[in-house]
């Protein structure tokens, strides 16, 4: 089908009806309304007695440039025997979304919000996700802190949880401020007119970076799967931009990887069953193994975290160009993430990719539900209160978080393929740089390298293999089934 007007294709009424396709609601349950009014009738409703006051220290936030749900802010501080003390303002979503109301047995249901590039679909009403309970910049917001230090050698220790008001004073995105930290770009405005903010950013970009290390020669696994996002212009997409790693977004995801380790092991000491977060160990490590071994490398016949990151930093060293590929390969040999309960005394099965064995979901409760439930049992903790889930309640929230996440990335993925085909519509003919990524008994499929975008090959693939590097031709795309169609 060769697409003469991609504008004309709704590609965000195609979401919605992929939502309900995959089993989400994407639209709001009667009542909804009636507690939202009720939650903003009462503004200071989050500054409950006996919480710390922290609105004075120099919290920040990064995220993506468009993001508006903010889950967490940073603050760090340098101690005399060169620790690094770490503390995670989450948002208190608690707060103000109480167990068993609507909008809650809604996130419950939904389980996550869904980003699918023209249109997030959100677990929570945008008025309370982006609004009263994101951690918007100047604004006070109730929380809970999780906080850790961090040592030389990149240790996290001396984990411990409270309940805060905070106030974020620097909303900040991952591609300016990781450009200013590994000095390929001027540091982003806010950054620049404070040279204490500078300061607190660089001290958080070293505690990162001790953690990064450590976890690497620990076995946590370095890989590189490619991320795209559409360049949105008046509601239609007209470009394909790669989504970049930097030392922004390490520093994020080693500040939250430390932070659920310590709500873990808070759950551990307390004896209190809660959701984990796990990776088990990959059933199909034999392919792994046949997969190393045709590029050269030996790997042990039991599943060994360490050797098989060292395998893909030689990998990526080598060959870059393919080692997202490569990468892809390795996760989905894997297997997928998933929620599991996890009783007292019980050993949770820990996360491979991630190298740590005590993990759970906790710092994104405005866009996952598992997070808002460890929460609720956070602060039954706290307080001394009993469990606010029987465990047989947190083993069905866990097999339905997982279900619906993987929904979800159905959802993402179908659009994702649905984008590109619009937004390439308007270029057939034109030639591309591309790798063949997978052969089956229908024909040869390739990536092309700029913009990254997935299609088949209906004309000259035979003879090709994965791997080969080809020059391609795109003739035809078709958005309503996610197509696109090159020649050799």
């Amino acid at each position: 089908m060769h697409m003469r007007h991609p504008y004309h294709f709704n590609l965000i009424a195609a979401a919605h009806a992929a939502m309900i396709e995959h089993g989400f609601q994407p639209d709001f349950p009667e009542g909804t309304g009636a507690e939202l009014a009720a939650i903003q009738a009462r503004p200071d409703a989050h500054l409950a007695p006996g919480v710390e006051d922290l609105r004075s220290l120099l919290w920040s936030s990064i995220d993506n440039d468009t993001s508006k749900d903010l889950d967490q802010i940073e603050w760090a501080e340098a101690l005399p025997d060169g620790r690094i003390r770490i503390l995670i303002g989450v948002a208190d979503v608690d707060a103000r979304v109480h167990q068993g109301t609507v909008i809650d047995g809604h996130a419950r249901s939904e389980t996550t919000s869904v980003y699918t590039g023209v249109k997030v679909f959100p677990m929570l009403p945008a008025e309370l996700s982006e609004g009263i309970t994101s951690l918007n910049e100047e604004e006070d917001r109730a929380a809970v802190v999780i906080e850790y230090t961090v040592d030389t050698a990149g240790v996290v220790s001396g984990g411990k949880a409270y309940r805060a008001i905070v106030r974020n004073r620097a909303q900040l995105a991952y591609n300016s401020v990781g450009a200013w930290l590994e000095g390929q770009g001027p540091a982003p405005a806010k950054v620049a007119a404070s040279a204490k903010l500078a300061a607190q950013l660089k001290l958080q970009d070293e505690a990162a970076q001790r953690m990064l290390g450590c976890r690497f020669q620990h076995g946590a696994l370095d890989l590189e799967t490619i991320e795209t996002r559409p360049v949105m212009l008046a509601e239609e997409a007209v470009e394909i931009a790669r989504l970049e790693k930097s030392r922004a977004t390490a520093l994020i995801e080693e500040f939250m990887v430390a932070a659920n380790g310590v709500i873990a092991r808070l759950f551990d000491e307390s004896g209190m069953a809660s959701i984990r977060r796990v990776v088990r160990t990959p059933k199909r490590w034999n392919r792994i193994v046949e997969l190393a071994a045709g590029l050269g490398t030996s790997l042990p016949a039991d599943p060994d975290s360490k050797a098989l990151n060292d395998f893909l930093l030689q990998q990526k060293r080598k060959d870059p160009d393919h080692f997202p590929d490569l990468s892809l390969a390795v996760v989905k040999l894997m297997g997928p993430g998933e929620y599991v309960l996890v009783k007292p005394v019980e050993v949770s099965p820990g996360h491979f990719g991630l190298a740590v064995q005590d993990y759970t979901h906790s710092t994104a409760p405005n866009r996952r539900y598992p997070d808002v439930v460890t929460q609720r049992l956070l602060k039954a903790w706290m307080s001394h209160s009993p469990p606010p889930y029987p465990e047989a309640a947190l083993d069905a929230i866990a097999l339905r978080c997982t279900q619906m996440e993987d929904a979800a990335r159905k959802v993402e993925r179908e659009m994702q393929k649905r984008i590109a085909a619009v937004v390439l519509a308007k270029h057939i003919g034109q030639s591309y740089r591309a790798i063949v990524t997978g052969v089956n008994q229908y024909g040869a499929f390739v990536r092309t390298l700029d913009p990254h975008v997935e299609g088949m090959l209906v004309q000259g693939g035979k003879g090709l293999d994965v791997g080969d590097r080809v020059t391609v031709k795109l003739v035809s795309t078709d958005p309503e089934r996610g197509f696109v169609d090159f020649a050799v």
